[in-house]
């Protein structure tokens, strides 16, 4: 019995596989478009208005900053690092554009020792010029802050490492400034909670809503990972109805020839 061409043995194999291809590609593409979408819409919501908690629950030292700790209210006890203090220019406060006045906190919320400990940025408040440069707060503090996940804007590299002055809040930067571990991400200090030596006198406050908004690009990759699929899927398809027809001309040519 002769099968037809497109049934053969061989081409049911070569069917199967390419079936296959196109429906994981599919597959795939639609998980990742589900992955961007609930990262946008997890991006929408505001939890700086939640009871705060402690950090080790939001964020561990050695985590990636995740998307549900964005603008959330942690409480953190540590000792500040005076001398790493950082000024991230270009921050609007108002009509004004100035600096976040940020300085180190070594966590010690788990009894660790603070010379060796991981720490966390903190945003302790705004100022409009450096000189003088505000006073860095010493010794032991409690506060409450808002996390957020680090900066990284391209084409905002820090070209003078030698200063204290950053353009953004990113981690590469900033590490070159202290000498112990940095949590993934930074905080900003809530003024109406109950601190103990946050640093923020003589600072201008910075609220959550003037922090640079994360959600532009939220999960970003992951569609652009899905239209990566779905093109892999119409090549999977391109290559096998190609190859379907390629089989049923050379079929038809040899029959051709036969009956030559």
């Amino acid at each position: 019995m002769k099968f037809p061409v497109l049934l053969r043995p061989v081409a049911v194999t070569v069917h199967l596989v390419a079936v296959a291809l196109i429906a994981l590609g599919i597959t795939l593409g639609m998980w990742q478009l589900e992955s961007w979408q609930e990262q946008r819409d997890d991006g929408t919501v505001d939890r700086s208005a939640r009871e705060p908690v402690a950090l080790s629950e939001a964020l561990g030292p050695d985590d990636p900053f995740p998307q549900d700790a964005v603008s959330r209210p942690v409480t953190v006890s540590g000792t500040w690092l005076p001398e790493s203090t950082l000024y991230v220019e270009g921050r609007a406060s108002g009509d004004e554009t100035g600096y976040w006045v940020m300085t180190p906190l070594a966590v010690t919320d788990d009894g660790a020792d603070a010379a060796s400990a991981p720490a966390l940025l903190v945003v302790r408040g705004w100022v409009a010029d450096l000189e003088p440069r505000p006073e860095a707060p010493r010794g032991e503090a409690s506060l409450a802050g808002w996390l957020q996940p680090p900066e990284g804007s391209t084409g905002l590299d820090d070209t003078d490492r030698s200063d204290d002055v950053i353009p953004q809040v990113r981690l590469a930067d900033a590490i070159q400034h202290v000498d112990q571990d940095l949590y993934g991400g930074f905080a900003v200090v809530d003024l109406e909670a109950d601190n103990i030596n946050a640093g923020t006198d003589g600072l201008v406050p910075v609220g959550v809503e003037e922090v640079p908004e994360v959600g532009a690009t939220t999960g970003v990759r992951n569609l652009l990972y899905g239209l990566e699929w779905w093109i892999f899927s119409g090549f999977a398809a391109f290559i096998w109805l190609r190859w379907c027809r390629d089989e049923l001309l050379r079929s038809r040519a040899e029959e051709i020839a036969l009956d030559g």
